[in-house]
């Protein structure tokens, strides 16, 4: 039977973390950080919830699921896990995810040079997406050159900037803005959904899986196992850097108390800190960890929908990557505005749906919790989303009155005593098991 090396496991680790650590994992903290003052470390613990323990238990019941969506959903019948999965894909891939990365790296490594005009990121995102596509093509040598190689490059360059950070401030910690004054805490849980990285779980469950698979492993008890550890590593890796990029954000109002979002705060500490240099290692920094995520969302997008459609795995990457090319020249605020109301209506599906498969052995018949469970979240979802568009007039008023709706976790309650209902009625029924017979 075949097991990993310790280093071949630390590899698997160092590739899990590049993974998740994209565009939304560096331009989000310093602005929640900013935003928190005093109330930072309130904040980052609810970033931290969603931002990093979202992403570990989706990985661990992606792997207990053997590591794709499909058993994941299987609970809530074909066509919903189908169509399910594919927004998820599709959100996390082409059309949001993939593009940030390009836009993200291109406005903080390259623009400084450059200038931010359409012609220099055209240039800059065709170069960037065929390294990309290139890297993707061959997912069965991602842990060598992403995890082996790319990876400690990247970690090399993070520790510098995130030691720099603490032991070098730009100034003391500032006050907090009015809605993390009241909220701090749902207002980092909140903001740590747009990571995408409890989205990004459910997509790159299918890439570490398969990265296993490609050393030889076959016992699935080992494929779960290296899967948690590997998952395990990302999460360290992941709270440490976000605990750093919160503390520069907090510090940084003397000298980017004007920047409108995490680019330019973390643009204006480099620059600050490390004079013209400084942005040499920005540039390494963003463009390495965008670069990796984006590999990791184009091969998974290439697994996912060349097994769901008769099209080669080749042919979903280029034309996927292509799109994305052409996504990511919109533009990055207009990126993340549109990409807001999308990510909020799919989190408390991705919440509920990771949160009933690790209970999974509560229910005699995993379908008659999920299936209520998951259409109350849905409900609440499409609620969220309308509302996160701007459209509050369209949404009836007494959703605005339930608890934690001001927090936006108006859903939770509803989807907990549905659950209380759900699993009442599977236990009343009784029987089924040998998977819901």
């Amino acid at each position: 039977m075949t097991r990993l090396k310790g280093s071949d496991l630390l590899a698997l680790g160092f590739m899990t973390f590049a993974l998740f650590l994209g565009a939304g994992n560096i331009i989000f903290p310093p602005s929640v950080g900013m935003a928190a003052g005093e109330q930072v470390w309130v904040a980052a613990l609810g970033f931290l919830v969603t931002g990093v323990g979202l992403p570990l238990f989706t990985i661990v019941a992606m792997a207990r699921a053997g590591g794709g969506m499909g058993r994941l959903t299987a609970p809530i019948g074909k066509v919903a896990g189908t169509l399910f999965a594919v927004t998820v894909y599709l959100a996390v891939g082409p059309l949001f995810a993939t593009p940030r990365t390009a836009t993200v790296s291109f406005e903080m490594g390259i623009a400084p040079y450059s200038g931010a005009s359409d012609l220099p990121l055209m240039i800059y995102s065709v170069l960037y997406f065929a390294v990309v596509i290139f890297l993707a093509l061959k997912p069965g040598q991602l842990i060598d050159r992403v995890g082996k190689f790319i990876t400690p490059v990247l970690l090399a360059a993070l520790l510098v900037l995130g030691v720099a950070a603490l032991l070098v401030p730009a100034g003391e910690i500032g006050h907090s803005a009015d809605s993390y004054q009241t909220a701090p805490f749902s207002q980092g849980f909140l903001q740590g959904y747009l990571t995408m990285d409890a989205l990004g779980a459910l997509v790159f469950g299918i890439v570490i899986a398969k990265a296993i698979r490609d050393r030889g492993v076959t016992d699935a008890r080992l494929v779960t196992r290296y899967s948690v550890v590997a998952a395990l590593i990302a999460a360290l890796g992941l709270s440490l850097v976000y605990l750093t990029f919160f503390y520069l954000g907090a510090t940084s109002h003397g000298i980017a108390g004007e920047a409108l979002n995490g680019v330019q705060i973390l643009s204006t500490y480099v620059r600050h800190t490390f004079g013209p240099t400084g942005g040499i290692l920005l540039a390494v920094v963003i463009t390495l960890a965008c670069m990796t995520t984006a590999v990791g969302l184009l091969t998974a997008c290439g697994e996912f929908f060349s097994a769901l459609l008769p099209v080669s795995y080749r042919s979903v990457v280029i034309v996927f990557g292509l799109f994305s090319l052409v996504v990511s020249n919109q533009g990055l605020d207009q990126l993340i505005s549109v990409s807001v109301p999308v990510l909020v209506g799919l989190y408390p599906l991705a919440i509920v749906l990771v949160g009933l498969s690790l209970m999974n052995r509560l229910w005699l018949a995993a379908p008659r919790v999920f299936m209520p469970v998951m259409a109350v979240a849905l409900v609440f979802g499409i609620v969220d989303a309308v509302t996160a568009a701007g459209f509050t007039a369209l949404i009836p008023a007494l959703f605005g009155q339930l608890p934690l709706a001001g927090e936006g976790l108006g859903w939770l309650l509803p989807v907990l005593l549905t659950l209380l209902l759900a699993a009442g009625v599977d236990r009343m029924l009784g029987k089924p098991h040998p998977l819901w017979a």
